[in-house]
């Protein structure tokens, strides 16, 4: 029998409240989707310290709580045992928490801010829910939706515009996106529906190298690991040439 495969690099097989919730928090994938919202904010002329801040808030409640809650509720990919009302009021109460925040920077920012919660919202629950039949939990909707989206939500908190710089920083957010999900979705399908790996590759000298799941999983990993690390050191630097 082959070795059971954790549902992700980051945490482990078992049960337990606290293998449970470090799961579905994705420490890495949160931190490196927080990572755009700095991003963002370090492009604005003005760096205000306070909105990036509540910026910051306001996207770990949306993303790193209530998408994730809501995602592992459709269909359990991190094989949890967090019942599912505990999810839903997660789910439900990290997004009203993201909301009730951008609402309040309303009469700071601006109205413009209201398209920018009204786009959360709709990837929150599309995305994660796989609703209007899954059509917007694909590649492109994940790079736009936890790449370039929080860019640009995060420089228009700043300054109440989008300019060419933010622009241009969201489409970079966007292709880092686009290329974690083709590295992570090979590597969710090994380590959550694949029962057994077999093969061979066989090298221009003859030699041979066999073929199983850990095998496969490694370079995906493994840059994932190091894109994950990247962006936010990226971050943290952008920040600090602001702030320092």
């Amino acid at each position: 029998m082959p070795e059971a495969l954790a549902p992700a690099y980051y945490t482990a097989l078992g049960r337990g409240w606290r293998r449970d919730a470090w799961a579905v928090l994705h420490p890495p994938y949160t931190a490196w989707h927080l990572s755009y919202v700095v991003i963002g904010a370090s492009l604005a002329p003005r760096l205000s310290v306070f909105r990036l801040v509540a910026t910051l808030l306001a996207f770990f409640l949306a993303v790193g709580i209530a998408a994730h809650a809501l995602d592992e509720l459709n269909g359990r990919p991190l094989r949890t045992a967090i019942p599912a009302w505990v999810l839903k009021t997660a789910g439900v109460a990290g997004l009203a928490g993201a909301v009730a925040l951008g609402l309040a920077g309303i009469p700071v920012i601006g109205w413009g801010l209201v398209l920018f919660i009204a786009l959360g919202v709709l990837f929150v629950f599309a995305y994660n829910l796989e609703l209007l039949g899954g059509h917007m939990h694909g590649d492109f909707w994940f790079a736009l939706s936890w790449g370039a989206f929080p860019v640009l939500t995060a420089y228009f908190a700043q300054t109440g515009s989008i300019s060419l710089a933010s622009l241009a920083g969201a489409a970079g957010a966007f292709a880092l996106s686009y290329g974690q999900r083709a590295l992570s979705t090979p590597a969710r399908s090994l380590r959550r529906r694949t029962r057994s790996v077999s093969g061979t590759v066989t090298m221009t000298d003859g030699s041979q190298v066999g073929l199983d799941a850990a095998v496969l999983l490694h370079p995906l990993e493994k840059a994932l690991r190091a894109f994950s690390w990247a962006v936010v050191a990226l971050a943290a630097g952008l920040l600090a040439s602001r702030l320092l």
